[in-house]
């Protein structure tokens, strides 16, 4: 039995713009393993991820991580 995905992900770098995501879905096996995550602020909006991406710390850290005041996620409208 594998241990469940953490839910919430913060890239490192915005991605689309964006940098607090949720996990919306997960699938694929082996090298083709991939994560679907959702920005927070557009939740309709998703990013296909792949497994070995979401694993490296240098671009994503599992939970919301704080970000400096000049590097937040833009408003939304």
């Amino acid at each position: 039995m594998t241990n469940p995905l953490p839910s919430a992900w913060t890239s490192q770098q915005p991605v689309a713009g964006y940098r607090h995501f949720e996990l919306v879905m997960q699938g694929g096996k082996g090298a083709a393993r991939w994560v679907e995550l959702a920005p927070v602020l557009a939740p309709s909006q998703r990013e296909r991820v792949l497994w070995t991406e979401l694993k490296d710390r240098t671009r994503w850290m599992s939970g919301w991580q704080q970000l400096p005041k000049d590097d937040e996620d833009p408003p939304t409208e």
